[in-house]
């Protein structure tokens, strides 16, 4: 009872919420005292990673959501959650949504994409018709959200991306059009769907972001789009890597390269990459390098035109290797690697480069090179001091708990840096 008590304190802290339960907390339940309702999805949650599989509430003893008479369409469910997500007072409780480990996504070939199932659940409105001057806009608009996120942050950015879905694409997806313009315009919206919960990640609001993962899969299924389909699956196992599920990783990443047979040699370098880095995450160092090779392979192909929203180029693949050695505790090529990914990485990508010299910074750090490590911390207080968002809060927390000695006029310069810069960001 003890260790459950610690797992759902665990969910708590990852959700943003500081909970502490204890044993005495777990007999209460067990003897049949309902939870608090917000603590539910927290307990469903540990069940599921403990068991390795989805825990509903009937069977945890959880009065059911029988109010839900229909399931709404995935339209409906997006727009819900963008409206919810536009609301200041409401965006705070979404970003505590729990993250699931064990869920489970169908590969795209078991799922039915027919164009009734889709005509089905199109609802024909006043609204006008639309056509492909449409779809050509949110697309376009995508690209812009992702150039914001990539100057200014995910704080900015995502607000944005959020108005646009109910705002504008809600009522293209309404209105009367040819079925391949109707299909377009999913496509286009399975994209934009995808660059929100990328964003909704990066800001470490884990749950929201699998959310709007989860809409953007049901769209690009809808439209038959397998690309869609197959990149969402890899931001996916991102997500799953970064906290630490590596079966999860791996499993979403294997199941983002099986839905995308035919994909283009960028893409497929994309694909390959990710599924280097959960290989060598479940221990799997052969698998990883012989990904890295079909990675590089792959990108050696590509056309020199690199995607706004989940492009891939040689600064991601090379980053993709330091992850690979990190994982296998060779954290000197790791850093080797990291390096070289920075100075072929664009100046336009700020984000990146934020995430990329903390990353370097802290392995610099473990490797005992203090004032390497204080340089790179440096250059991430340069971007970080006009950037807003919380991958970023999360990066100078960590610098701010290492607590360095000031044995130098390096760590001295910045820990007064530091300083400065929380300052600068409490004001």
């Amino acid at each position: 009872m003890r260790q459950f008590a610690q797992a759902v304190n665990r969910l708590g802290t990852e959700s943003g919420s500081s909970l502490k339960y204890r044993q005495a907390s777990v007999h209460q339940w067990l003897s049949g005292h309902l939870p608090r309702e917000a603590v539910r999805p927290l307990i469903l949650e540990a069940l599921a990673r403990k068991l390795n599989r989805p825990v509903t509430r009937a069977e945890a003893g959880f009065p059911s959501d029988s109010y839900l008479s229909e399931k709404p369409t995935s339209v409906e469910q997006l727009i819900d959650l963008g409206r919810q997500d536009m609301d200041p007072s409401r965006r705070k409780l979404l970003a505590a949504g729990v993250y699931s480990a064990a869920l489970s996504v169908p590969a795209f070939s078991a799922l039915t994409a027919a164009a009734s199932a889709a005509d089905q659940e199109r609802i024909t409105r006043p609204s006008g018709r639309i056509g492909s001057g449409e779809v050509a806009t949110v697309r376009r608009m995508t690209d812009k959200i992702a150039d914001i996120l990539d100057e200014l942050g995910g704080g900015h950015a995502r607000p944005m991306a959020a108005a646009f879905l109910v705002n504008t694409v809600a009522g293209y997806l309404h209105a009367d059009a040819s079925e391949k313009v109707h299909r377009d315009m999913l496509s286009a919206a399975s994209d934009l769907t995808y660059l929100t919960g990328w964003m909704a990640m990066y800001e470490r609001a884990h749950g929201l972001g699998q959310t709007y993962y989860l809409r953007a899969l049901d769209l690009a299924n809808e439209s038959g789009d397998q690309l869609t389909y197959s990149r969402t699956l890899r931001g996916m196992s991102l997500q799953a890597s970064h906290l630490r599920h590596g079966r999860k990783a791996l499993e979403y990443a294997d199941s983002a390269a099986e839905a995308a047979p035919q994909a283009s040699p960028r893409l497929t370098a994309f694909l390959r990459g990710q599924q280097a880095h959960a290989s060598a995450m479940v221990g799997d160092r052969q698998g990883a390098i012989s990904r890295l090779r079909e990675a590089e392979t792959a990108l050696s192909k590509a056309d020199s035109r690199r995607d706004a929203v989940g492009g891939y180029d040689q600064a991601a693949f090379l980053f993709h290797v330091s992850h690979v050695h990190y994982e296998a505790r060779d954290i000197e090529n790791s850093v080797k690697a990291l390096r070289h990914s920075l100075r072929v990485m664009s100046p336009q990508e700020r984000q990146g480069r934020l995430h990329a010299y903390a990353v370097l910074a802290q392995r610099q750090h473990e490797m005992g090179h203090l004032e390497e490590s204080c340089a790179s911390w440096e250059r991430f207080l340069d971007d970080y001091e006009v950037l807003s968002t919380a991958r970023g809060d999360e990066h100078f927390d960590r610098l701010r708990a290492l607590n360095m000695l000031r044995r130098s006029p390096v760590t001295r310069k910045l820990q007064d840096r530091i300083h400065a810069v929380a300052e600068l960001k409490a004001a």
